[in-house]
């Protein structure tokens, strides 16, 4: 799949405030400065497109993109550190929450993980919330550039052993790098293929 237009649309701060729900939509997701304004921007070719910041928790709303005028990428709040109080913290993970368990035409959410470090219960946790909620999820293993490929093939695998002593299923991993538009192709296909899946399922329900 050829992205050929990706725009802003809105940033609402609660799950009220976004779009309709008539397009397919991804949501992106990791903890506090995991990468993920840089990875949407690598996706989408756009390289200002999501606000890049070394600040982690700079992301505070729920942020949605337009893309090719048929379906959503949504950059979410990460998890976890950043530099706000407890009930700051409280607030967002709520409005997170809110918006991943009532959002109708959310297909899936790619769950970013940092591939320079070996498995963090903060994000084995976050799945197993998102299991708990019947959220389906994809692993997203970034920073590839900043480690060597054998480090990174390594804590991606751990990560993936640690999930086998819970999970039955594992849910297809990409690894990636925004600097080296590595995983770029991998995920579009994949985000092409659950459009046509949403699209049928559509036509069928209608």
């Amino acid at each position: 799949m050829d992205i050929t237009k990706a725009e802003y649309l809105i940033s609402s701060p609660n799950v009220d405030g976004c779009p309709k729900t008539d397009k397919p939509e991804y949501a992106f997701i990791g903890r506090s400065n995991v990468g993920k304004s840089s990875l949407i921007n690598m996706i989408t070719g756009k390289t200002k497109l999501a606000k890049t910041s070394n600040t982690p928790g700079k992301t505070q709303m729920i942020n949605h993109f337009i893309i090719n005028n048929n379906f959503y990428i949504v950059d979410l709040p990460g998890y976890g550190f950043a530099k706000v109080s407890q009930s700051q913290r409280a607030k967002w993970e709520k409005m997170i929450e809110n918006y991943l368990r009532k959002r109708e035409n959310l297909v899936t959410v790619f769950v970013l993980i940092d591939s320079r470090h070996e498995p963090q219960n903060i994000d084995l946790a976050f799945l197993r919330k998102l299991g708990e909620w019947g959220i389906p999820f994809n692993m997203v293993f970034t920073k590839a550039d900043k480690t060597t490929q054998r480090e990174a093939s390594k804590n991606s695998r751990q990560f993936i052993e640690a999930m086998k002593k819970e999970w039955e299923f594992i849910p297809r991993s990409f690894m990636t790098s925004a600097v080296k538009f590595l995983g770029r192709k991998e995920i579009l296909a994949y985000i092409g293929e659950l459009n046509n899946d949403f699209t049928t399922q559509k036509k069928a329900v209608e």
